[in-house]
């Protein structure tokens, strides 16, 4: 994790250049949040996954605390920066449920978040509830 800043930043130019962003943008947004107290401004390149009509971001890092359900966040797709309404989850079943969903469909995302992928291609059940007692969430973003 002690690249990940400079990781992040090329990451971010990626996803804001023409013909590239269409690329990666496949698999990679970039979410814009504010900190609550701090003011903070965050721009987090995050995997998604589309799922029955929206976008699903799963992520174990305090940077996502600052989203609220229900108040807008600014996200970079596919080039553009667009507006999104966010629903928030963090109860476990909704967490562990669309965890798998990303996890198989991202083997990447998986092993970035340590979740064993069995012999029939399914996430692990347990790494999927470890994940969620580590500080998971998921976010579900609707593109406006």
């Amino acid at each position: 994790m002690a690249l990940q800043g400079v990781a992040n930043r090329i990451v971010r130019g990626l996803l804001r250049t023409p013909l590239i962003s269409h690329g990666i943008g496949k698999r990679l947004i970039t979410v814009y949040a504010v900190g609550r107290t701090s003011g903070k401004r965050y721009a987090v390149p995050v995997a998604y996954t589309r799922h029955d009509g929206v976008l699903l971001v799963g992520t174990p890092f305090r940077w996502a605390r600052n989203l609220r359900t229900g108040e807008p966040v600014d996200v970079r797709y596919m080039g553009r920066r667009r507006t999104a309404d966010v629903v928030v989850l963090t109860d476990e079943a909704a967490v562990v449920a669309d965890y798998a969903v990303i996890a198989r469909d991202n083997h990447s995302f998986a092993r970035f978040n340590g979740i064993g992928l069995l012999p029939d291609g399914n996430p692990d059940p347990a790494d999927l509830r470890q994940a969620w007692q580590a500080g998971a969430r998921v976010l579900r973003l609707t593109l406006r």
